[in-house]
Formats: C-alpha cells, sequence, structure tokens
C-alpha cells in the first residue's frame, strides 16, 4: 500500500471533533475491542479501523480537540504507518509508550476525556482514570459511543448461528464443567462470576458459533453464581427453535441488552467476580451500582479453559495430521509449480497461495474455516509480522526474495496454526545466517527440558539466544495459547519477553515462533504448535503437535549441532511416518526428499 491508496479519514476524525464539542469533551478513546474484549471483531465493531484505516488486530487511538495518537505493538509498526494518516495521528508503541502514559503528558488541567466503558477493561479504566486525574483532567463514560454517533450505514451486530458442540469432541459435560466453576467462584471468595469472554462461555456451554470469521464462537454474556445457576445473555436469534441436542439443563435464557441491568440485581449484597482484563469496565460499576462487592481477578472459567483434557488433546493431534497433509500437498504445489509459472512471466501470488491452502484444507470433512486470515508474504512483505495480502499488494512469489506463509485451520477436532517459510532460489548469505539462527531457536524450544513452575518468560530466551548472538532480535512474542475449535490465540499462558504469571502445565496447548524480520527487505519465522508433556522427575517438555516439514534448504546445515540434527531427523521421520497415508504419490515423494537425513542436506 502506498500513502495515495490509504484510506482518507479525515473527514471522520474531523466529525469525531466535533462531536466531542457537542458532548463538551475535549478528547475521546477509541480501543480495537468490542464488548468482549475480543481479538477479532464483527464488522459493527470495527471502530478503530473505521476512524483510523488500520486494520490490525491490536490497538487504540485517542483523539483530541487538537492532536490524535494510535497506539500499536510491535507487530504492526510497518503496516500502521502504511495504513494511517501520518498527518492525523502521531504513532506510538502499545507498550513501550503505552495510552496511559500519554494522557499522563498530554491532558490539561480541567480536561474531559471520554470512553466507553462496555469497549474498554477495568485495567484500562483504572490505569487510564489514573493517569486523566494525575493531569488534573476527568475521565468521562460517555452514554452512547461518540463513534457509533458518526459512523452512517454501520454494520448490524452479527446473528451468526448457534450449534451444539457435543461431548464426542468436547469430552466434559456442561453439568460438570459448571460445578467446578460454582466451587472455583466460591473459593475465590465471591458469590457470582459476570463471564463476556466468548470462548470461555463457548467452553462452559458446549457451543460454537459464527459471528465472527475465524472465531467459532457466539457474541454472548453469562453470569454464574456459586451454586451453580447459570444465566446465558445471548440474543435468542442465534438459536435454533430445537434445542434438544444442547445441554441447557439450568441454564435461564435473556437478551443480552440486559446485562448491566442483572449484574446489579446479582449484585445486591454479594460479591462479583470479574476479569479485570476481558471484561467491560461497565460491568464493575453496574455491580457497585447494584449494592455489591467486586473482586477483580482472572477467570477461572480461563484457567479451567487452559488445561486440555484427554479428548481435547487427541483432537488436536488428530486434526494436525489433516493440516499437515494440507500443508504438504501446498508446499509441494509451490516447489513444483512457483519456478516454471515465474518463467512463463505467470507467478504465483500471495493471494493465489493463501487461496490454494485453503482449498487443500477443505478436503478433510471436518475442517470448518480458517483459524485467522493466512499471512502469505513474498520478499519485503514477510517483514511485517502480521501481513494481509490484498488487491493492492498482493505480490508475486518469485526467486528474488524469501516466502513467509503463517496459516492454520479450525477443525471440529482442534485448531492449528503454523508457519514455514521457504524459497523458490539459492538464498543469500544473510538471509541463510538468519533462517539458520531461527531454526536453531526453534530447536531449542522444541527440545527443552524445563521443572515444574517455570514460567513463559523464563523460556523466552532460548527462542531468541541465537539470534541474539546475531546482533538480531523480533518484537513479538515468542508463543502464545491456542483454543480448542476456539480462538488460535488463547490466554492466558504466553512465551514472551515480558513477566507472564501463569506456570507451564501438561495439557496446555501452545505455539513457538521464533523470528526475524528486515524492513522491506525480507521476513522469517518458523512456528510449530506443542503440547505440554511430562518428562518425569518433574520435568516438562514441549511435543510437537505441527507435522510440516522445515526447509533446510534455507539452513546453513555446517552450523547446527549434531544434536540439532539429529532431533530434526527424528522430527522429519515422525511427520513422514504420520502423513504418508494421506498423500498421493507425487507429493508423497516431494515430502520424502524434503525429510532426508540431515547428512544428505550438506
Amino acid at each position: 500500500m502506498t500513502p495515495t491508496d490509504r484510506l482518507d479519514t479525515t473527514g471522520r476524525v474531523e466529525a469525531l471533533r466535533r462531536k466531542l464539542a457537542d458532548e463538551g469533551l475535549d478528547g475521546y478513546v477509541v480501543p480495537r475491542f468490542d464488548e468482549h474484549q475480543s481479538e477479532y471483531c464483527a464488522p459493527h465493531d470495527c471502530r478503530l479501523a473505521y476512524l483510523t484505516g488500520f486494520t490490525g488486530s491490536a490497538g487504540v487511538a485517542i483523539v483530541m480537540r487538537d492532536k490524535a495518537a494510535i497506539f500499536v505493538d510491535g507487530r504492526y509498526q510497518v503496516q500502521v504507518r502504511d495504513e494511517v494518516d501520518l498527518g492525523s495521528f502521531a504513532i506510538e508503541h502499545f507498550y513501550d509508550a503505552p495510552l496511559k502514559d500519554w494522557l499522563a503528558k498530554h491532558v490539561r488541567e480541567g480536561q474531559r476525556i471520554g470512553f466507553n466503558a462496555m469497549l474498554l477493561p477495568s485495567t484500562w479504566d483504572q490505569d487510564c482514570r489514573r493517569a486523566v486525574m494525575s493531569a488534573g483532567g476527568s475521565w468521562v463514560a460517555a452514554s452512547d459511543d461518540l463513534v457509533d454517533a458518526i459512523w452512517p450505514n454501520q454494520p448490524e451486530k452479527p446473528l451468526g448461528p448457534i450449534m451444539a458442540f457435543g461431548r464426542r469432541y468436547s469430552g466434559d459435560s456442561v453439568a460438570e464443567k459448571k460445578r467446578r466453576i460454582a466451587e472455583l467462584v466460591a473459593a475465590q471468595g465471591a458469590d457470582f462470576l459476570v463471564e463476556a469472554q466468548p470462548d470461555n462461555i463457548s467452553w462452559l456451554l458446549n457451543v460454537r458459533g459464527r459471528d465472527v470469521a475465524f472465531n467459532p464462537m457466539p457474541h454472548s454474556f453469562l453470569i454464574i453464581d456459586k451454586d451453580g445457576s447459570t444465566e446465558w445473555l445471548v440474543d435468542h436469534r442465534k438459536l435454533p427453535n430445537d434445542l434438544s441436542e444442547f445441554e441447557l439443563d439450568g441454564v435461564a435464557l435473556a437478551e443480552p441488552a440486559r446485562l448491566l441491568e442483572r449484574v446489579a440485581a446479582f449484585a445486591n449484597g454479594r460479591t462479583a467476580l470479574v476479569d479485570p482484563g476481558f471484561a467491560p469496565s461497565a460491568v464493575v460499576h453496574a455491580a457497585r451500582d447494584g449494592g455489591g462487592e467486586v473482586k477483580l481477578a482472572r477467570s477461572p472459567i480461563t484457567l479451567a479453559k487452559m488445561l486440555k483434557n484427554e479428548v481435547e488433546l487427541q483432537g488436536f493431534r488428530d486434526c494436525h495430521r489433516q493440516d499437515g497433509a494440507a500443508w504438504v500437498r501446498f508446499l509441494a504445489w509451490l516447489d513444483r509449480y512457483g519456478r516454471t509459472r515465474e518463467s512463463q512471466g505467470m507467478p504465483v501470488s500471495e493471494l493465489e497461495a493463501e487461496e490454494r491452502i485453503l482449498t487443500y484444507r477443505r478436503d478433510s470433512r471436518l475442517f470448518v474455516e480458517p483459524s485467522f486470515r493466512t499471512i502469505s508474504a513474498s520478499a519485503g512483505n514477510a517483514a511485517m509480522c502480521h501481513y494481509n495480502a490484498t488487491v493492492e499488494t498482493n505480490a508475486p512469489i518469485t526467486s528474488a526474495g524469501v516466502y513467509l506463509l503463517d496459516s492454520g485451520g479450525q477443525y471440529l477436532t482442534g485448531t492449528t496454526d503454523a508457519t514455514r517459510t521457504t524459497a523458490l532460489a539459492e538464498i543469500g548469505p544473510e538471509i541463510r545466517r538468519a533462517y539458520t539462527a531461527v531454526l536453531k531457536g526453534l530447536i531449542s524450544m522444541l527440545t527443552l527440558k524445563f521443572p515444574a513452575g517455570t514460567f513463559g518468560h523464563h523460556v523466552d530466551a532460548f527462542a531468541r539466544r541465537h539470534l541474539w548472538e546475531l546482533g538480531l532480535d523480533y518484537d513479538h512474542g515468542t508463543g502464545h495459547g491456542v483454543g480448542h475449535f476456539l480462538s488460535v490465540h488463547e490466554q492466558p499462558q504466553r512465551f514472551d519477553k515480558r513477566v507472564n504469571e501463569i506456570a507451564l502445565r501438561p495439557g496446555m496447548v501452545t505455539t513457538i515462533e521464533p523470528g526475524y524480520y528486515k524492513a522491506g527487505e525480507y521476513g522469517i519465522r518458523l512456528e510449530n504448535q506443542v503440547e505440554i508433556v511430562e518428562a518425569g522427575d518433574g520435568f516438562m517438555t514441549f511435543k510437537s503437535l505441527t507435522l510440516v516439514p522445515l526447509d533446510l534448504r534455507l539452513a546453513d546445515i555446517e552450523l547446527l549441532t549434531s544434536s540439532e540434527r539429529r532431533w530434526l531427523d527424528a522430527y522429519h521421520d515422525e511427520v513422514t511416518s504420520a502423513l504418508s497415508p494421506l498423500l498421493g504419490r507425487d507429493d508423497l515423494e516431494w515430502l520424502q526428499r524434503m525429510c532426508a537425513p540431515c547428512r544428505d542436506a550438506i
């Protein structure tokens, strides 16, 4: 995208400023959140994109009467400059120079800063309130969303159909899950839990939905009492007339518009448990206004859901075989035809490649949809960690640079996410050196044994060490949790430089994805999804779920240690054994060549 391709949002910013004047406000916060603090939003909730043009999955903007800024993390530092009018918005770093610090610095005494309390979690509400008040300003909850007020033809809220997700796939009954969660609520000293996270509610009630692309879960809210009684606040139009397949005994239904009213009713003289990072701050205010107390703590559903049961784990293993076969068919196709198409003047494009791997996934009867928008990125586009090809940016995949594919699927048995980097021609020494360091970082993590009590930030450096030795690094986390036919980015566990307070435990499913990116030139990332398993004597290790060959043609094999080569040979033997029954002759021959012993690649 060039500056001339940017969406002209000047009129929208000015319209918001006029609205500020009408409301007696001096500024307004526009987050990349919906009412559930989701990573992926329905078109109705893409307020940040409407106002600024930024289409990434994480960010926030502040618009004052005389200035504005947008905050994005390291994944989007290139993309935001391509999409956002730099004359209207200053670019700030989401973590290094966060919104709360900006407010403390730029708000002047007497100024009133507005926000939508249904779109900000309590942590943001508290931090921003303190920052604004420290500057002598006021932090004001708007009665209606100001971006909605200036957005003509705003899409309607989604009404995707809801389906039952039976115990064949979920492994546990709703009754058993409700019992466990009710006990955890009581153990926290609370009387009821208010849950806003769609994936948590879907897990608890054994349902799935279609409100947002890539996220098979319905938008709804839920209140569960310590006695197990449950109220599900969901738009009844999403549910079928026949609920016989659902496990909704003891679950009362109500409309989501009644959330704050119902919270206030539940709260009278009682204590509400609210997740401060993943529930609207309006819920906290409603509970207190209703005469109740609020305990801010991570949702016990989040903590229960992160540990997969054996049915869920087996489902992950099964869907990764299906997904691995799709990956191999794609990579073999690109290897066979990429150079030929280039020589004919019709190179494979990023969008064509994205559609091709989707076609192969669709051959599985258990496949539902992609788990996120595929990152199909050639040459310099791959330097943008979360790049998505468009008609305007759709680049050819040629021998002039490396090609990065980050792609995954939603299957009835689980969710997949993997990344591979390849090339259609011999690569230069700079890229080879970086690729080898990334590969060594991946192997370092996948061969790691670690004791009970280890946290994600304790092991993050193992993925980065070989890059650090070259003076290189990457500005994103090393891995994230993955849901079971739910969100591909599942909290709370993750690998990152930043502290993560969740200890690693058997039954967790995560990704491991080191990379390196040189702006405007190339990007490298290698990603395997793993389950954490017992390794004996109180130690744990990672068992790879991803079954996709690693392209050793880009690596300097001589820089790999003997133990690294042994691991690669064993991994490639496992990939070949698992996928051979699912492949045709040509694809199997390609896989066998790619999985040849390391000694043959020197």
